[in-house]
Order: C-alpha cells, then sequence, then structure tokens
C-alpha cells in the first residue's frame, strides 16, 4: 500500500515564542517522519499565534521563520508549507503562507486576501491580491490562510487555475469550530477537490482552540481528524481520484463563470 503523502502538524503553539514553537514543530516532524517528498503542512502563523504585536511576529531582515521552514525541508527532503508574518507596505505586516522544496528554496508565497477584521488583523496587515499555486506530488496546489475559508469565490478562482488541492492554515477557535469542518467540507465538494486544512489547539489570551485538522477528499468525505490533542497525522492524496471524479461528474465544466 502506497505511503501517506500529505502531514498536517497540529500544534499547541506557545504564545509569542519562535524559539519554543520551533522546537515543538522539529519534535512532531521528526515523530512523523515523513517519506521523502512528502508535504509538511503548519498552522497560520505557527511560530508565534495569532498575536498583532508586529514587533514579536514580523520576521527580521533574516526571514527567521522562513529559514526554520526551509531547513526543516532539507533535512527531511520534503515540502513544507507554513504560515509567517512578513514586512508589508508602511510598516504593516502580511500574514502569508509560504511552502519551501525539498531543496530549501521557496516553492510559493501567498498573502491572506481577507485580513481577520473582528479580530483586528485587517488594521495591522495588508491584505494581499493574488490567487498563488505551486506543483506537488501531481497535483497543482493552492495555499489560503483561515478567514480566507469563507470566501468561496477565491477557491473558485484558483479551480479555474487548475488547483485540484487546497491547504488551509488557521488559527480556528472553538466556539466556530462547526463552520470550520462544514467549509472545508463544502470547498472540497464545490471545487471536486482534495482540502487540507491544518489549525492549532491550546489557549491564547483571547481563544481556546479545538484543532480537528482534517484531510476531506473530493467528496467531502473526512478521511483525516487530528482530533483535540497536539499530533501529526497523514493520508494519502492520489491525483487520480480527483481526475476521475471531475471525469465521471463534469459539475465544474458545467459551471457559469462568471455570471455578469
Amino acid at each position: 500500500m502506497p505511503a501517506p503523502n500529505v502531514f498536517a502538524v497540529q500544534l499547541d503553539i506557545v504564545w509569542e515564542d519562535k524559539a519554543a514553537n520551533f522546537r515543538k514543530v522539529e519534535a512532531l516532524v521528526e515523530s512523523a517522519a515523513p517519506t521523502a517528498g512528502s508535504l509538511v503542512v503548519l498552522p497560520e502563523m505557527f511560530a508565534c499565534g495569532f498575536s498583532m504585536n508586529l514587533a514579536v511576529t514580523r520576521q527580521d531582515e533574516q526571514r527567521e521563520d522562513e529559514a526554520f521552514l526551509a531547513g526543516l525541508a532539507r533535512q527531511h527532503g520534503v515540502f513544507v508549507a507554513g504560515g509567517v508574518v512578513s514586512r508589508g507596505v508602511a510598516e504593516m505586516g502580511r500574514n502569508e503562507a509560504v511552502v519551501f522544496s525539498p531543496d530549501g528554496k521557496l516553492a510559493a508565497r501567498y498573502a491572506k486576501i481577507h485580513p481577520f477584521s473582528l479580530g483586528g488583523e485587517a488594521q495591522g496587515h495588508e491584505a494581499g491580491t493574488e490567487i498563488v499555486t505551486f506543483q506537488w506530488g501531481g497535483f497543482v496546489v493552492a495555499p489560503f490562510v483561515c478567514y480566507d475559508l469563507r470566501f468561496p469565490e477565491i477557491f473558485r478562482s484558483a479551480a479555474r487555475q487548475g488547483a485540484n488541492l487546497f491547504v488551509v492554515m488557521a488559527l480556528w477557535p472553538v466556539k466556530r469550530q462547526q463552520h470550520w469542518l462544514t467549509l472545508l467540507q463544502a470547498r472540497a465538494i464545490e471545487n471536486q477537490a482534495y482540502v487540507v486544512g491544518v489549525n492549532r489547539v491550546g489557549r491564547d489570551p483571547e481563544f481556546l482552540y479545538s484543532g480537528r485538522s482534517v484531510v476531506v477528499d473530493p467528496h467531502g468525505v473526512i478521511i483525516g481528524d487530528a482530533g483535540e490533542r497536539e499530533q501529526v497525522i497523514s493520508a494519502l492524496l492520489e491525483p487520480e481520484v480527483v481526475s476521475a471524479w471531475r471525469r465521471d461528474f463534469p459539475a465544474l465544466r458545467d459551471a457559469h463563470w462568471p455570471l455578469s
């Protein structure tokens, strides 16, 4: 039986402590022992939690968070995706999903299109403007970040660009857990694509997080679920599953886009 090829790292993030979170991630990935060429996904803002303190969260000129992710990718020979805060315009931050290939080179950089205004994020982070995709394991992968999940139009736009796997890294609180699961399944069903949603567990000064990182197949079936504790889960994703379903049930082909 083929080995799992996607690994979701459900992390109990230490508040505003990058060094501690780097150590946690290293240990979790080491214990998971991902096979070469796999895709390892971390949560949004994995190194510090959902803090609006840019003095702590925003990377310096050395891009220390990205250097860590690149090193992790090289060490294990895998693709690594994680959420970082980069420097934006006018001293603002940019909440980004970055992906590094097994040689440690940047494979994708996506800036969150929908900063979470209710949580004050829009005041300190500039919004992204572009859909981004990268190639992995026979898939065209589109990364998104947390609040983006509520906006189906950007997922459909990515599907139009060929995406058949969505990665959603998040810090999604327990009070809206049902929304998280339902929307991940909806994005999979309506776009006939795999969806990997990676959340955190634990607490920060404002919220409680229950995790429930999941892997969803193109039929909306959850094929991997991390539950509510810190752990790494894995699943096997197969491009042929997507292509066969899109061929046999051609809903995307029948879509009218745009409507106006």
